[in-house]
């Protein structure tokens, strides 16, 4: 078991944040403060990112999700509601399929369940990063860690239809309007997720940064409905 590096602030009912590939909790600056009115806002530094250590296990996306459950674990949360940016929504997915007492609502920014679903250029840029990290005979320490990052997006994540269908949890699906995540893809995802809605907000790829004000109202409004706060 690993010891996450998180940021913590606000109270009431648990809010956890998932950043994305090669970043840290830190993606979240826009956010942490203002979710933290209504909620008690953890967001943490996956393994292997930021200041959480690799640890000796395999750098996967479900490890990510079973990692997720130790922490909550630890922590003595029972269970929360989740927002996952990109690969953090991609981890936030598993954790619901795993994990389904755990979550509450579920909040998947910019996710793909597929390889497939980012658009073709930069997944072939990808795809070309990755295959030079390969053919390096001797790679440093720098180009292993590149290696493990690009693989996530190369080769995961890999979510049947039939597990889409089995998350139970109340969602959201949001993207950019010039995400690199294909929209036919995000529409996909909404539509497999049985209680789920739809919302694109102007920005790309990194809208909550790009369009705060805007992402920060919509996420608020899908979390608080139906809420006493």
């Amino acid at each position: 078991m690993i010891e996450h590096y998180y940021i913590e602030e606000g109270k009431g009912e648990p809010l956890i944040l998932l950043h994305g590939n090669g970043e840290n909790s830190g993606y979240f600056h826009f956010q942490i403060k203002e979710f933290a009115e209504y909620f008690h806002v953890i967001a943490i530094d996956t393994r292997g990112h930021g200041k959480t250590k690799r640890g000796e296990k395999p750098f996967t996306l479900s490890q990510f999700a079973d990692d997720l459950a130790d922490f909550m674990n630890k922590k003595q949360i029972e269970r929360a509601s989740i927002l996952g940016f990109s690969d953090g929504g991609n981890i936030a997915m598993l954790f619901a399929i795993k994990y389904p007492q755990m979550v509450d609502k579920l909040v998947l920014n910019g996710a793909n369940f597929h390889p497939s679903g980012i658009k073709k250029h930069f997944q072939l840029l990808v795809e070309l990063r990755y295959r030079l990290t390969l053919i390096n005979k001797t790679p440093s320490e720098k180009i292993k860690r590149k290696k493990e990052l690009l693989s996530l997006m190369v080769n995961e994540p890999d979510i049947s239809k039939d597990e889409l269908k089995s998350i139970k949890a109340k969602t959201l699906v949001v993207a950019g309007t010039r995400d690199l995540i294909k929209e036919s893809h995000t529409r996909e995802l909404a539509k497999l997720i049985p209680n789920s809605r739809l919302c694109f907000i102007k920005g790309n790829h990194a809208v909550a940064r790009m369009n705060p004000k805007m992402f920060n109202k919509t996420v608020l409004d899908f979390l608080l409905e139906n809420s006493k706060k």
